[in-house]
C-alpha cells in the first residue's frame, strides 16, 4: 500500500463530460517538476515549484511550440495539501480534447493516472484524515439532501473521530491496568477499579447503544426514507409517481395491470430525501407474470417505512373489504396515508359520504387529490414530512450512515457488555482484558487504527478518480 505513495498521479477532479471549466488534479514528489515541464507562467521569469503555496498563477499548457490551452495553475506544498503531498490544481476550458492532452502530457512526464479515491486514500495514509473522515469525503460527494449534507460534513471534520478517540483512550488505560495486574497476580496486587470500570463500561455502552440506534435515522438520511404507493390497479398510483417526480417515469394507461414490476425514484421534499416504489395493482388475476408483480408489491409493503395508499374516489366501495383484509395487517408498525384519488370526478356531497365510511373502515390520515390535475398534492408532501418525523439534526449530532461503521459499533457495543457482565459475576482479569481490547479493536476499525489494504481497497474503489 505505501509503495503506492511514490508515484506522482493526476486525474481530471471535475464531473465527466464537457463544462466551462475542468479541474485537472496532480499530487505526489514530483507534482511540480512535472507541471513545470508543461505549464508556462505568463510571467516568463516565474516557474510553479518555485511559487508559494496556496497562489495561482496565469499561464499557457502545451507541449514546446504547441499551445492546448490557456489555464490557472494553484500549488499546494506537502504536508498543508489535501493529500499531505505536493500538489497542482490546472484549472483549463472544459474541452473533452483540452483534458486528456493535458494528461498526456502530464503520463508523459512521468505521472500515471490516479485510481478510483487515489487523492483521499493518499490523504489518509499521510495522517491527514482518519477512515472514517475519508469515508465522510464520498458521503459529502454524494449528498443530495441537507441532512445528508449536515451529517457527512459533521464527520469529515472529525465530529465522529474525537467521540471515538475519546471512548477508546479511557478503554486502553482500563485494559493496560488489567494487563499489568496479570503480571502481578501472585502477589495478589489490584491496579484497576472495578467500581470505577463498572461506571466506565456502563457509559460506554450507553454512547454505543445511542450511535448503533442512530443508524436507523442514518440510513433514512443517506438512502432516502422507504415510501410504496399501493392500491388496486387503475386508481392513478403512477401517474401520482410521475408528478412527484416530474417526468414520465412509469407508463400511464386505462388498461388494467399496466405496472407488473416496482419502479424506484428518489425526490427530496423539504430537504429530506424520499424514495418511492410505484408498485403492481392488487387484484385477483390469473396472468403468471401480474401475479408475480402483485407479490413484489407486497415485499415492497414490508421493506417501506411509509405506505402510501392510493383509492380511487369513483369505485371506493368496490371490494373495499377484501383489499382492506390484505392490506391492513401488512402495515402494521408503519406510517400509512390514504390518498382518496380523482376526487375532481364526485361532488362535496359525494366526497363527504366517502370520508365518513373511511373513517369507519381506514383508521389512517386521509388526503384527498387529483393526480391528473395536480390538485392537493402538496398536503401529501406534508403529510410525508409529518410521517417520516425526523429530528432537526444539529452540527454537533453524531448520526451513523454507514453500514461499515454500524457493524463495527454493534461488535464493539456486544464485547463492552460483556465486559459489564464479567465484571458483575466477577471473571478473572484476563477474560474482562480481552473483552475490553476486542471493543478497542472494533472502535479502531472505524477510524482506521485498524484496518487491511482489503478494506481500504473495498472503501476506495466506490470512490469517484479525481478524488
Amino acid at each position: 500500500m505505501k509503495d503506492c505513495l511514490k508515484d506522482t498521479i493526476c486525474a481530471v477532479s471535475t464531473p465527466a463530460g464537457t463544462g466551462g471549466i475542468a479541474v485537472v488534479r496532480i499530487s505526489g514528489t514530483e507534482a511540480l517538476t512535472a507541471c513545470d515541464a508543461l505549464f508556462t507562467p505568463h510571467r516568463k521569469d516565474s516557474r510553479l515549484s518555485a511559487q508559494a503555496a496556496y497562489t495561482v498563477s496565469y499561464g499557457t499548457v502545451g507541449d514546446g511550440d504547441e499551445v492546448v490551452d490557456e489555464a490557472l495553475a494553484t500549488v499546494f506544498r506537502a504536508p498543508h495539501s489535501f493529500t499531505g503531498e505536493d500538489m497542482v490544481e490546472i484549472a483549463c476550458h472544459g474541452s473533452l480534447y483540452i483534458q486528456r492532452r493535458i494528461l498526456q502530457l502530464l503520463i508523459g512526464k512521468g505521472c500515471r493516472t490516479a485510481m478510483p479515491g487515489e487523492f483521499t486514500q493518499r490523504a489518509f495514509l499521510n495522517g491527514k484524515m482518519d477512515l472514517s473522515q475519508a469515508e465522510a469525503v464520498a458521503d459529502l460527494i454524494a449528498s443530495t439532501s441537507a441532512g445528508m449534507h449536515k451529517v457527512a460534513l459533521n464527520q469529515m471534520r472529525g465530529g465522529f473521530t474525537g467521540a471515538l478517540a475519546q471512548l477508546r483512550e479511557q478503554l486502553l488505560h482500563f485494559a493496560s491496568l488489567v494487563e499489568l495486574e496479570l503480571d502481578f497476580a501472585e502477589e495478589d496486587v489490584t491496579l484497576a477499579d472495578r467500581s470505577q470500570l463498572t461506571r466506565l463500561a456502563a457509559e460506554i455502552a450507553m454512547h454505543l447503544s445511542r450511535l448503533v440506534r442512530s443508524f436507523d435515522l442514518g440510513n433514512a438520511i443517506k438512502n432516502g426514507i422507504p415510501v410504496a404507493i399501493v392500491g388496486e390497479t387503475n386508481v392513478g398510483k403512477s401517474t401520482l409517481l410521475n408528478h412527484l417526480l416530474n417526468e414520465e417515469k412509469a407508463i400511464v394507461s386505462e388498461i388494467h395491470g399496466t405496472t407488473r414490476d416496482a419502479i424506484e425514484d428518489v425526490i427530496n421534499i423539504s430537504g429530506i430525501s424520499f424514495r418511492f416504489i410505484d408498485t403492481a395493482g392488487i387484484r385477483d388475476t390469473d396472468n403468471e407474470i401480474e401475479m408475480l408483480g402483485i407479490e413484489r408489491t407486497y415485499r415492497k409493503i414490508q421493506q417501506a417505512a411509509i405506505v402510501v395508499w392510493m383509492i380511487d374516489a369513483t369505485r371506493f366501495s368496490e371490494k373495499i373489504e377484501k383489499i382492506t383484509e390484505k392490506i391492513i395487517p401488512k402495515t402494521r408498525n408503519k406510517q400509512l396515508i390514504v390518498i382518496v384519488n380523482k376526487t375532481d370526478l364526485i361532488s362535496a356531497e359525494e366526497k363527504q359520504v366517502l370520508d365518513e365510511e373511511l373513517l369507519l373502515q381506514i383508521p389512517a390520515k386521509r388526503i384527498y387529490l387529483s393526480a391528473k390535475y395536480r390538485q392537493n398534492t402538496e398536503a401529501l408532501e406534508a403529510a410525508l414530512l409529518e410521517a417520516a418525523g425526523l429530528p432537526e439534526i444539529g452540527s454537533g449530532d453524531l448520526v451513523v450512515t454507514n453500514v461499515r461503521h454500524y457493524e463495527a459499533l454493534a461488535k464493539a457495543l456486544e464485547s463492552i457488555n460483556r465486559v459489564r457482565e464479567g465484571l458483575k459475576n466477577g471473571i478473572s482479569g484476563d477474560f474482562v482484558a480481552q473483552d475490553i481490547r476486542e471493543c478497542i479493536h472494533h472502535l479502531g476499525a472505524i477510524t482506521g487504527e485498524i484496518s487491511t489494504d482489503e478494506i481500504l481497497g473495498d472503501i476506495f474503489k466506490n470512490f469517484c478518480i479525481g478524488k
